[in-house]
């Protein structure tokens, strides 16, 4: 070999190399801007960095919630939209079965998921599944009971719906603005358990209004979620119709003096489920990452979730709460055998 193609070839060399230097940051700066974008609709709080950001970033995707306020406005954004704009849809239990009937969510693979950790309560979930077809899997839940300021009521006085008729709150007793809640619970406090507070006769409805309607002396209200925490976090509101832990949770974080019991005569539940949106591509990822929600990791976010607080209907996720946060896990009686354990209740 002689020395000029000696030189020649180091120049190639030398070349080469520094193209590689130049174009591989930019081939890495391209495959992280290509994340892939899963499209969600939920409550606030359920794309948010404490919940999604460690999985965004082990599976290169990115979130990009559409975040509603209830139900029904869930059910108007997505008739307002064409088939796979949203690809994973959270939902609260009732209206799992308006989804499915619209057609606006697809069938899942029941294998997928681990239901033997499931506390049999929740493992076929009402509305759920059409026979042994699954549409929505539970991710968290919660109950609603009577929520009261304890610097005014005590324990023992909250332990009962009767509480929201006490003189002690006359003209302090707000109501959250979504009329299931409050009025189930009035239900419950006359008597209506089986088969559900929701499903009474016309005589039973009847004697529900009139309950209700006594209250008025007592209300001081009606509220959103913005009024509903304002109102307990300044004591405007002495008592809350409605509502659960979802809300006083975040507020005794903070330091305010409420609390949320459910009383002798039961409470109302609230359930937060996943379903894959009809349309969509994303099937393998979104399954990966309802998977690794139901996970004790992803279990433990959820219960401590930075919005609102919630439980878990698996049974690893009790365990894992109870050693990643032993005070949380008292907190929400997620302990059994607990005085507030949410399955014994």
């Amino acid at each position: 070999m002689t020395e000029t193609r000696l030189h020649i070839t180091r120049r190639r060399l030398l070349k080469g190399a520094a193209s590689v230097a130049l174009t591989a940051p930019m081939i890495n700066r391209a495959w992280a801007q290509e994340a892939t974008q899963i499209n969600m609709l939920a409550w606030y709080g359920h794309a948010e960095p404490d919940i999604v950001a460690e999985f965004e970033q082990a599976n290169n995707v990115k979130f990009v919630p559409k975040y509603y306020a209830g139900g029904d406005n869930m059910l108007a954004l997505i008739s307002q939209s064409p088939p796979g704009t949203y690809d994973l849809i959270l939902s609260d239990a009732e209206f799992v079965q308006q989804l499915n009937g619209a057609g606006y969510i697809e069938e899942m693979d029941a294998s997928l998921y681990p239901f033997d950790d499931f506390y049999p309560e929740f493992q076929k979930f009402p509305g759920h599944w059409t026979d042994n077809t699954l549409w929505s899997v539970m991710v968290r839940y919660g109950l609603l009971g009577v929520s009261y300021n304890t610097d005014v009521l005590t324990r023992a006085e909250a332990m009962s719906y009767n509480a929201y008729w006490n003189p002690k709150v006359t003209g302090k007793v707000g109501h959250f603005d979504w009329h299931l809640p409050s009025l189930g619970q009035i239900s419950l406090l006359n008597g209506n358990k089986a088969p559900s507070p929701f499903n009474i006769d016309a005589a039973a409805w009847g004697a529900v209004q009139e309950k209700m309607m006594s209250l008025k002396p007592q209300v001081g209200g009606y509220f959103d979620y913005g009024g509903t925490f304002s109102g307990l976090k300044n004591a405007e509101m002495l008592a809350m119709v409605g509502i659960g832990d979802w809300i006083t949770g975040v507020l005794e974080k903070d330091g305010a003096k409420v609390s949320s019991v459910i009383p002798e005569e039961g409470g109302i539940q609230w359930t937060e489920s996943y379903s894959i949106g009809k349309g969509t591509n994303k099937q393998e990822i979104i399954n990966k990452f309802i998977t690794y929600m139901l996970s004790p990791k992803g279990q433990v976010k959820s219960i401590q979730m930075a919005a609102y607080p919630g439980l878990s209907p698996t049974k690893s996720g009790w365990k894992a709460i109870q050693e990643a946060n032993p005070a949380e896990a008292k907190r929400s009686g997620l302990i059994e055998g607990d005085d507030n354990d949410p399955i014994k209740m």
